[in-house]
């Protein structure tokens, strides 16, 4: 269709508004849903790797081994950012061998560290950050989160001013012996900010976190608490001193099975925390 005008009897054609392509829509393009490709959907923002098929619906599994069933709609999905409609592939997905980090989550092939995140997780000393590390570093890593210990919470509250949390500056912080009525309970709960979030396990120590049948023993032993408990460990299970029971206790940690879950829980906890802050 063309437009025109009169102008003293004589009729001039413009240029037609409906011409040219744009009835044409973008392509989206069709994917075959290998094992573990990597794709989000597009409305919950669910993130995950094909691991299976239901009928005709997609099964993920995010890092942290949560897994989702999404219908294979067209353009419901996002691979590499960009929107794009998954299949099934003419044999049935590949069966790859999948590499899991200590936590458990899928290992992100290829992937290098990341540029660090504003927020941090601080944990109460050495020991917590060195185990922290040995099953979640992969994970940290890539996600771009620096564990710090910070020596004890005694002063937490000042520390916490100190580092000033933001809706983009956000703070973890790991407890150890966080149970009702103690002492730590009480110091976290005076922390009130809504870009900190304090978790923690109820072990005395983040050694007693190591589930005893990792080190060979059938449980821990309880201690006086009139009696240092490491001192205490120490003697009971006959090792020499604190430094070489610790290096018995992390060797014996070799991924998540190795330690109980409630420090799981909480480091998991604390991770989508400061993974999730807007940058």
């Amino acid at each position: 269709m063309s437009m025109g005008r009169e102008d003293g009897g004589r009729v001039e054609h413009t240029a037609d508004v409906l011409a040219g392509d744009w009835r044409r829509r973008r392509t989206v393009p069709v994917v075959d849903a290998e094992a573990d490709l990597v794709v989000e959907d597009a409305e919950t923002g669910f993130c995950g790797a094909v691991v299976g098929f239901e009928a005709d619906a997609v099964v993920l599994e995010d890092r942290f081994g949560k897994r989702r069933l999404f219908p294979m709609l067209p353009a419901a999905f996002l691979h590499e950012g960009e929107p794009a409609t998954l299949r099934k592939p003419a044999a049935g997905p590949r069966q790859a061998a999948r590499r899991r980090t200590a936590s458990g989550s899928v290992a992100v092939a290829g992937a290098a560290a990341r540029v660090a995140r504003a927020s941090r997780i601080w944990v109460e000393g050495a020991h917590d950050a060195a185990l922290v590390e040995r099953i979640w570093g992969d994970d940290l890593r890539v996600e771009g989160v620096v564990v710090e210990p910070i020596d004890g919470i005694d002063d937490l509250p000042a520390a916490v001013r100190g580092f000033g949390p933001s809706p983009i500056r956000r703070l973890g912080v790991l407890v150890d012996h966080l149970v009702p009525g103690s002492k730590e309970s009480r110091i976290a709960a005076s922390v009130g900010s809504p870009y900190v979030l304090i978790t923690g396990h109820p072990y005395v120590d983040i050694w007693q976190a190591v589930k005893p049948k990792a080190l060979g023993i059938a449980r821990w032993p309880e201690i006086p608490k009139s009696v240092p408990w490491k001192d205490g460990v120490c003697a009971a299970l006959r090792v020499s001193d604190p430094q070489t029971m610790w290096r018995r206790v992390l060797g014996s940690v070799n991924d998540f099975h190795d330690v109980e879950a409630p420090l799981l829980g909480a480091v998991e906890r604390l991770i989508d925390f400061v993974v999730t802050a807007p940058e």
